[in-house]
């Protein structure tokens, strides 16, 4: 009887003279002096041989590394608005390979593929704002209610101190920042210094969700037509501390503005911690009681983020068509300008507009032009979590209950009523009430903050979205007479 190791011999030996035979190949290649080419294309063999994977060993920044680089040329003052780039989300192992990270001798990050572990699915500048909100004090890092606040911040934090403060922002709101940097901040004006942290949606070449396409393939022309140099933030430490230098020779050099675009999985992921929860409902919770309270005729306009996909899966629990809601996908905060202006034109129909705390105060300056119209048929719903829970969490000024009151600011704008509920049996009721009122009116919902796992995304266009809305509106049988019952 053989032996194992007998049996494997003759394998043995086929494949050492199959390697003989690559590597005569090979140095006849090398020879002929296509030393690049031949690279290449072995290269390109074995990315073809582990196509299942995207690297199989790859770096990555630690946030806290990072962090410590920005201090090492100046960086002290950090403020913007957190991104859903900047993050990371760890996928269980049976939805792809299995990697876990480790730490070589020189200190490294790096994903190598394993076993029985968890992997990074996205990893992103979300994280980095993650880091900050942790770890940097109050008075150094401030969310803002939109970028071009932070523009302003930075400005402000500039001329106090003489120094460059970081603006960390999506590139979905490079839009919000323009203004202030080309009327403040470039050098034609009060050259004003300032790193911006960018991150890059809708990444040539990456798939993304439709509303960052085409925001993601004009960035960098949209720097390039500001006048703001850029370079990609690569994702390990040396390579980052040059780009930083080379920042900040430009920034003390010019005395303007210089950014750094950070694609996806280029740094591990960060966590805040967990919060408790301190209401009695989840937003999804929430959303489900009031779209039960609707009529079919109402018209729904929902905000930026999860909750337009809580109401999106919660129509097909439903069997229900999604006909009935816009979902603004993008454009953060103008949710209750849409709904302001189908209410404004289509004055027999109830339109409410679902939105959230952050896409509130990003924009708020909305609330006084609601107040002005007086639109009685326009209702408000925020539901309020505190946070800007789909970019990780981070929390908004509505957090702080006892000092901050989106119902009083309401009213304040105009808003005939509001109203402010933080149970299930107050909001069945509240929205009873919000129907039944002549608006404009707002009711507040207080809800926890976090999301459940495996929530979906809208299956339907925007396109397909806008044109079974538009029909919807027009609709003659709803038009008849105002329903507030």
């Amino acid at each position: 009887m053989f032996s194992m190791q007998k049996l494997l011999v003759p394998l043995r030996d086929a494949v050492r003279r199959s390697c003989q035979v690559k590597a005569m190949k090979a140095a006849s290649t090398i020879v002929e002096g296509n030393i690049q080419e031949f690279q290449v294309r072995e290269q390109e063999k074995r990315n073809e041989e582990t196509s299942h994977l995207t690297e199989l060993v790859r770096d990555f920044l630690d946030p806290a590394d990072f962090y410590r680089a920005l201090q090492n040329i100046g960086i002290e003052f950090f403020c913007g608005v957190p991104d859903s780039l900047l993050k990371g989300e760890i996928q269980e192992k049976n939805e792809c390979v299995g990697m876990r990270y480790l730490r070589n001798t020189c200190g490294k990050t790096r994903l190598d593929r394993v076993g029985n572990e968890q992997v990074l699915k996205e990893s992103s500048l979300k994280d980095f704002c993650a880091f900050v909100t942790t770890n940097v004090p109050e008075e150094n890092h401030v969310i803002t209610a939109n970028e071009g606040n932070a523009i302003g911040l930075a400005a402000g934090y500039h001329l106090a101190s003489g120094k460059a403060g970081l603006v960390y922002l999506q590139n979905s709101g490079i839009g919000n920042t323009v203004n202030p940097l080309l009327s403040l901040a470039a050098p034609e004006v009060y050259s004003i210094p300032m790193l911006l942290l960018i991150g890059w949606r809708g990444e040539p070449g990456k798939r993304d969700e439709p509303q960052h396409i085409l925001q993601g393939q004009v960035t960098p022309g949209m720097l390039n037509s500001l006048g703001i140099p850029f370079s990609t933030l690569p994702d390990f430490l040396d390579g980052a501390k040059n780009t930083l230098e080379n920042a900040k020779k430009y920034i003390d050099k010019h005395s303007s503005p210089y950014a750094l675009l950070v694609k996806r999985q280029t740094f591990l992921p960060y966590k805040l911690p967990k919060q408790n929860p301190e209401f009695q409902m989840s937003r999804e919770q929430a959303v489900q009681i009031i779209v039960d309270g609707l009529h079919d005729s109402d018209i729904v306009v929902s905000t930026t983020g999860m909750l337009s996909r809580e109401l999106f899966e919660y129509r097909v629990v439903k069997e229900q068509g999604h006909e009935r809601d816009f979902l603004t996908v993008g454009s953060m905060g103008h949710a209750s300008s849409i709904a302001l202006g189908i209410a404004l034109r289509k004055k027999n129909r109830q339109v409410f507009c679902f939105d959230g705390d952050g896409a509130v105060i990003m924009h708020m300056g909305t609330m006084s032009s609601v107040g002005q119209t007086q639109p009685n048929n326009f209702k408000h719903v925020v539901i309020n979590n505190g946070a800007h829970d789909s970019v990780g969490g981070q929390h908004t000024a509505a957090q702080n209950h006892d000092r901050f009151s989106l119902a009083q600011i309401a009213v304040g704008s105009g808003y005939r009523q509001s109203k402010v509920v933080a149970t299930e049996t107050e909001l069945m009721s509240g929205i009873r009430w919000l129907r039944q009122t002549s608006g404009p009116a707002l009711l507040e919902v207080k809800v926890n903050q976090g999301s459940r796992k495996g929530l979906g995304r809208p299956t339907r266009t925007p396109i397909q979205n806008k044109m079974d809305f538009m029909n919807f509106i027009a609709l003659q049988a709803y038009d008849q007479k105002p329903n507030y019952v």
